[in-house]
């Protein structure tokens, strides 16, 4: 067995200080760097599976080592941070994000009733970032009135409005999302029958969205596992 010791000499502690403060410094860099990334897959993970969609794909991660590679210094102490942000500009996504991370109760901006799509017609109008969740004003906007029919309010026994078309046919089938117009001669497309009535939006004064993500438990989690990350960091001295 060999066995080495090593006596610093007392001029040569401050270096040595330095050199091993920079490494801590440079490993907690490192740490806090990946942490931020973790929490970001393991949440955009959590979206989709909650049926979120790619509303994940909105966020990104950011850390002092991508953004100079510094720690933050107050007086002989100092701090690194990792961080998990909403990158779209889009209020639409922001509101979207917060409601369902939050919890939240959605209400009308404008009148008095929240217009929720029924089972027989499309949810989502238009193509790309411009796609988004059909409303009447949407309705007429992309020409549904005129390829399907107008819009109609009419009572319903719960005292809450309906919006029906009343010059649709829909999937013999009963599919649901098939609402679409009739022929020029009145008569239903092949596969569909005419409907004398069919519901197109429910009038609700209000809807709450319940948390289904929850990136503060995802974030200690992520905390709590570092610790392990960073000692490993330090000690191998990895990257």
């Amino acid at each position: 067995m060999f066995k080495a010791e090593f006596t610093p000499v007392r001029t040569a502690m401050p270096a040595l200080k330095r050199a091993f403060d920079a490494k801590v410094q440079q490993a907690a860099l490192r740490a806090t760097d990946r942490a931020a990334a973790k929490a970001k897959e393991q949440i955009r993970a959590d979206m989709a599976a909650a049926g979120l969609g790619r509303l994940g794909m909105a966020l990104g991660s950011g850390s002092d080592l991508k953004k100079g590679g510094r720690v933050h210094r107050q007086g002989d102490s100092w701090s690194v941070s990792g961080w998990v942000f909403v990158r779209s500009g889009s209020q639409r996504t922001r509101g979207a994000i917060e409601a369902y991370t939050q919890g939240a109760e959605i209400k009308p901006r404008k009148g008095r009733w929240l217009w929720i799509p029924s089972r027989d017609i499309q949810r989502l109008v238009g193509k790309g970032k411009d796609r988004r969740r059909l409303t009447p004003a949407l309705w007429v906007e992309h020409g549904l009135d005129t390829r399907i029919g107008p819009l109609q309010i009419v009572p319903n026994i719960n005292g809450r409005p309906l919006l029906v078309v009343k010059t649709g046919a829909v999937a013999a089938t009963g599919r649901a999302r098939s609402l679409r117009g009739r022929l020029k001669s009145g008569g239903a497309p092949k596969g569909f029958v005419n409907r004398e009535f069919v519901v197109a939006f429910i009038g609700i004064p209000y809807t709450s969205r319940q948390a289904r993500v929850r990136p503060a438990e995802i974030a200690r989690k992520v905390a709590a596992d570092m610790g392990s990350d960073f000692i490993l960091t330090t000690s191998t001295g990895a990257q």
